[in-house]
């Protein structure tokens, strides 16, 4: 029996395979213009029992007879993250376009959620044009900040355009740049926080998406809400994950 989970999102598609007992296959891909056509490619040559999709992309998945089945972001996140955690208790995903808080309940249910996205604030599209603007590739930027020496610059604007040009600002008057970076970082670790807030902390706080990677973000994070920060060892896939495992479900 193989499964499969496949999670189609605004800047990346996560394919995740399954046989019943562990992971066969994982990869991740850019969405590009065209995301039915690499999602197919992704998927060309496999055969499944049975195709979950998840993500911005998923109704494209079963319009285009790609997936069996379509299932939310926030069902995927969390099914995902409580397969992997059975105790866990909330989720926070950081991804290139949206955040979301997920706050699991009993069995594994979802108690309350939370989703930014209508303002690139909190995202990692945020951190990349910021990065941009410093100059530095944003797979660098979490080791980057941590490097600062002196107390992170304030980045009070939260509109992408607006704390470009505060970052340049800064750039200008010749303030350490680590120390920039470790504003921009802190702007956006306030603004996730908030959110978790909202929603609710529970512990085990389980931290997926492609930000998860960064150890800037993770550490500001664990900081300000004082818990420990899980990361899963493939947190760009947590979402391919749940649906995959979503797949079992519905065959077995």
């Amino acid at each position: 029996m193989i499964t499969a989970g496949l999670d189609i999102g605004s800047r990346t598609i996560a394919l995740v395979e399954w046989d019943g007992k562990r992971v066969i296959r994982e990869e991740v891909v850019f969405t590009g213009m065209n995301p039915v056509e690499n999602a197919n490619r992704l998927i060309s040559g496999r055969h499944y029992d049975y195709l979950v999709a998840t993500g911005y992309g998923r109704h494209l998945a079963k319009e285009n007879s790609i997936a069996d089945e379509v299932i939310s972001e926030i069902t995927a996140y969390a099914f995902g993250a409580c397969t992997l955690y059975p105790d866990a208790g909330t989720i926070l995903d950081i991804g290139g376009q949206d955040s979301k808080v997920i706050l699991i309940g009993s069995n594994g249910s979802v108690a309350n959620f939370e989703m930014n996205d209508r303002c690139a604030a909190g995202t990692g599209r945020f951190l990349e044009n910021m990065a941009a603007a410093l100059s530095i590739d944003v797979k660098d930027m979490g080791e980057y900040a941590l490097e600062a020496q002196g107390e992170p610059v304030t980045i009070s604007n939260m509109c992408t355009v607006f704390a470009e040009t505060e970052v340049i600002s800064y750039v200008s008057r010749g303030v350490d740049s680590h120390q920039i970076g470790l504003g921009i970082h802190k702007s956006i670790a306030n603004r996730v926080t908030a959110m978790v807030r909202r929603v609710g902390l529970r512990s085990r706080f389980v931290f997926a998406g492609g930000v998860a990677l960064n150890p800037c973000m993770r550490k500001l994070i664990s900081e300000a809400l004082l818990t420990e920060v899980i990361i899963p060892d493939s947190p760009q896939t947590l979402g391919a994950f749940g649906a995959a495992m979503k797949a079992v479900q519905k065959i077995s």
